[in-house]
């Protein structure tokens, strides 16, 4: 597939690097904005403004499949998206930063003003990252939670503790719910496929794939310490902090928001009438003991500077919190977080490049999800007409992979060793980044 990115910001080059071994990719942005690591990346590079039809001419847009926008500027993203549209009818993707944007470019394709220059895919990171906040925080421990197959599946993802009864066990000895697999384990920030003789350590970042069913009796019997999560306490009132206090306020959950913005609470406020909202600074600490933060089942920071999220989640840690999450801005910022003791780091850009990786389809092979900033990546594919059954255990992989659910017709099923793979199967699979092309090409060969 060929991709223009237009925009060489930290996330078009996080795009880029994604995609660049799969994918033809050109970037376009002015020449001082691209960096030494892009420059070493295999790809082409146009100086320029994507707004300009003779600049989209360059970089040979008729030929191209997907028009991404990512500039630091919405309205400029917003013009090169139909731009490109008009003059070769290119899928587009844009990234806005305002929801104004996103509420109206999404009318213009159908509803009320429909038309024939539009923009197909309207991408708000800030609102993806909310969604993923808000799905962790309401599993009580977990550190990543992902739904599949209409929320019949999930992945849950969870540290392994000093104390839990899972240290030192080999994953065969492991007595899991059934419809519970281990996919993947994160040691020393490294991602693997597990086997069943891998024995599980002590701050283990644990991935688990199962029916929804089984994974919340796995969190019951293994990972549940004190219960459902009641209260939240969300440092910074904007975007982020505000539609997360919705969500958790449709949730029935009680809600806090710290915000040092005085008119940015009273804004606020008008929307949120049933969550306390509180002016003041998430990083005074007498303020935080005044407010009794530590009776919080979670705190999340979620303002725009990763400092400021860092300093705050570091205070609300030596409090006393037992699950805090803090949003990073900069994408290198992330181990240092969770090297800091942070429980859950999370990311717009993150979030964004998933959103895009859904987007892009490879003939019957999509990547529907990624975990640890890519290195593990959940794939779907259907098995094609020239598929033989044959049972998982004889299936011979030619890397590791963990065929983690099966959807047949409306059945959802957790396969085992001796599950039938058989031709027109949804397949949901857990792998590396590094072995995702491997995979990816031994399905489409049909074995």
């Amino acid at each position: 597939m060929k991709i223009i990115i237009f925009g060489a910001t930290e996330l078009g080059c996080l795009i880029a690097t994604n995609f660049f071994e799969d994918h033809d990719i050109t970037i376009i942005d002015k020449e001082e904005n691209f960096s030494n690591n892009i420059n070493k990346l295999d790809i082409s590079f146009i100086s320029g403004n994507a707004s300009n039809i003779n600049v989209l001419e360059k970089a040979e847009i008729h030929d191209a499949d997907l028009f991404l926008a990512c500039s630091d500027f919405d309205e400029v993203n917003i013009v090169s998206c139909l731009t490109a549209k008009r003059i070769s009818g290119i899928k587009t993707i844009c990234f806005v930063s305002k929801e104004e944007y996103k509420s109206s470019l999404g009318l213009s394709k159908d509803g009320d003003y429909p038309c024939d220059i539009y923009i197909d895919e309207i991408i708000w990171p800030e609102e993806l990252l909310t969604q993923d906040i808000f799905r962790i925080i309401t599993v009580s421990e977990a550190i990543d939670v992902e739904n599949f197959a209409n929320d019949k599946a999930r992945l849950l993802e969870y540290r392994i503790k000093e104390n839990s009864i899972l240290v030192d066990k080999r994953i065969r000895d492991c007595e899991f719910p059934k419809d519970t697999l281990i996919v993947g384990i994160t040691r020393d920030g490294i991602v693997s496929i597990p086997t069943g003789n891998t024995v599980l350590e002590s701050n283990d970042k644990v991935i688990f794939m199962g029916s929804s069913k089984s994974l919340d009796k796995l969190a019951g019997r293994f990972f549940h310490e004190k219960g459902v999560t009641k209260t939240i306490t969300i440092i910074g009132g904007g975007n982020v902090g505000k539609m997360l206090a919705e969500n958790l306020e449709d949730a029935r959950l009680k809600v806090k928001i710290i915000e040092k913005n005085y008119a940015r609470c009273e804004k606020i406020s008008e929307d949120l009438s049933n969550t306390l909202i509180i002016n003041g600074d998430g990083t005074d600490l007498s303020l935080l003991n005044e407010e009794e933060i530590f009776d919080s089942d979670v705190v999340v920071s979620v303002t725009n500077n990763d400092e400021k999220n860092l300093l705050c989640s570091l205070l609300a840690k030596q409090l006393g919190v037992k699950r805090v999450i803090a949003r990073v801005t900069k994408n290198a910022n992330m181990s240092l977080f969770e090297k800091v003791g942070i429980d859950i780091a999370v990311s717009t850009k993150n979030a964004a490049l998933n959103e895009v990786k859904n987007n892009i389809s490879e003939t019957n092979v999509d990547i529907v999800a990624t975990v640890e900033q890519g290195q593990g990546e959940i794939l779907e594919l259907k098995t094609p007409e020239s598929f033989e059954d044959i049972m998982i255990k004889d299936l011979r992989l030619p890397a590791k992979a963990i065929i983690s659910i099966i959807q047949r017709r409306n059945k959802v099923i957790i396969p085992k060793g001796d599950t039938f793979i058989k031709r027109n199967d949804n397949l949901t699979i857990f792998t590396t980044s590094e072995n995702s092309p491997i995979i990816k090409e031994f399905f489409k060969a049909g074995q």
